[in-house]
């Protein structure tokens, strides 16, 4: 039996052709006639052969020719339905993931080298469903012992994915599949659902097992399989940032020993240079040396005042406020522009402390390359609590600087003291509120203060 698709296509046709003359033949030529003639002589009856080329003898040649070529057809392309079927099988055991299924051998030739590249096909998907399965495995394991909790939400809101973490952290260890995200969220600390709310990286803290715990939160929207999901991590930095305020506190030392040294090495010589000089009697120098000394003392004793007003907060004396003198003796420190209306009526806080907190975040926004009216701040009531925000649109802050900005003498200024942000934590978690710090979208940074009220 030929083995290329085309030689039995030819043989098929051979056949066909074949029969179609043979039996043309036969009607018209022998032996059909000589039987219809002995007929005629022997038995008396009246047929007759059919003329070559009429359609009588056309019509007998194809209801002789048509069912054996039809059986030829299928004798000649049995092996090629047989392989058609069996490839059919194995791309609907593919389409439904099963790669087990391999195809006998087919010989030599066309149809021998597809049944090769199939099954050589089934091998290379075994191989890759087993790499996969391995990487899904490893994966699975990676994110499920992560200590950083991960939610994955579908876009009708419903959790998709918990990893262990997030389960211990928002179920209480259960699984959370399938469950709507706002009710899992229903029995969260209020700052974790206001920093969900708000859709962007934020910092925040919340009160859990009696202390007091410190998140990032990241959040990121793409497509999975065609559909919208969002991904939620929350990362513990209470830890990492007990270590960073060690190291802040050694940046301290540091500083402040660099400080002392600069100020207290000037001031040695200049006295030792004063006294040298009274001893000679030359007094208007030694007026000189000592304004000299007197500089120097002030400097050293600003940059003292300035960390122990930090070290030395005193508790705040909350009072009624009015926002019209308020708003207008903070302008009078550092511009901005009111994003909206104040709120009606009074509020209650230390309005010199806060002062002092809307003054650092305002100046850092001014200092943060943003356009200087679009500084903004706005001030809102919501559900008994008092929320200040200031906005800018400058540079933002990476991951890593938003995670430790908050900490003591964190700076990334070549001449910042670390203390503006440190300050305005301090202020507002003395009135028992909280502080949050967003990148914006489209760039600049947003910094919440929420007090309660």
């Amino acid at each position: 039996m030929p083995r290329t698709l085309r030689a039995r296509l030819v043989l098929l046709m051979a056949l066909s052709a074949l029969s179609g003359v043979l039996a043309h033949a036969g009607l018209t030529q022998w032996p059909l006639p000589q039987l219809f003639a002995w007929t005629r002589t022997a038995m008396r009856l009246p047929w007759t052969a059919p003329a070559p080329g009429s359609a009588w003898a056309i019509a007998l040649t194809a209801a002789i020719v048509l069912p054996f070529c039809f059986w030829a057809a299928q004798a000649v392309l049995a092996p090629l339905s047989r392989l058609l079927r069996a490839l059919e099988g194995g791309v609907l055991s593919y389409r439904d993931g099963d790669f087990s299924l391999s195809l006998a051998p087919g010989g030599h030739g066309e149809l021998g080298e597809l049944v090769r590249l199939h099954n050589e096909l089934g091998q290379a998907l075994r191989e890759q469903r087993q790499h996969l399965v391995q990487r899904e495995l490893l994966l699975d394991t990676v994110v499920q012992n992560t200590p950083v909790a991960l939610v994955l939400t579908d876009a009708n809101g419903h959790v998709a994915y918990a990893n262990i973490a997030a389960r211990q952290l928002l179920g209480e260890g259960r699984s959370l599949q399938g469950m709507a995200f706002t009710a899992v969220l229903a029995s969260a600390p209020q700052a974790l659902r206001d920093a969900l709310a708000a859709g962007e990286d934020t910092l925040f803290s919340v009160g859990l097992d009696g202390s007091e715990e410190t998140f990032h939160l990241s959040q990121r929207g793409f497509r999975l399989q065609g559909q919208p999901h969002r991904l939620h991590l929350l990362r513990r930095m209470t830890r990492e940032l007990s270590r960073q305020e060690v190291a802040s506190w050694k940046r301290l030392i540091r500083v402040i020993s660099h400080e002392l040294n600069n100020s207290l090495a000037p001031i040695s010589s200049l006295a030792h240079s004063g006294a040298e000089l009274l001893r000679r009697g030359d007094g208007a120098r030694a007026v000189d040396v000592l304004q000299s000394i007197g500089e120097r003392t002030r400097h050293l004793h600003g940059f003292l005042d300035g960390y122990a007003r930090f070290a030395k907060l005193p508790a705040p004396h909350p009072q009624a406020v009015d926002w019209t003198a308020f708003l207008a003796g903070l302008r009078a420190h550092c511009a901005f522009r009111l994003d909206g209306e104040a709120p009606q009526g009074v509020a209650r806080f230390d309005p010199a402390q806060m002062e002092q907190a809307l003054i650092n975040l305002l100046k850092n926004a001014h200092e943060s390359g943003s356009p200087p009216e679009a500084v903004t701040l706005r001030c809102a009531a919501q559900r008994a609590e008092l929320v200040l925000v200031v906005g800018d649109r400058g540079s933002g802050m990476s991951e890593p600087v938003l995670a430790q900005a908050l900490l003591p003498f964190y700076s990334t200024k070549r001449a910042g003291t670390g203390l503006g942000l440190a300050l305005a934590r301090e202020i507002v978690e003395a009135h028992g509120g909280r502080i949050a710090l967003v990148n914006r979208h489209g760039g600049g940074l947003r910094v919440t203060l929420t007090l309660p009220q």
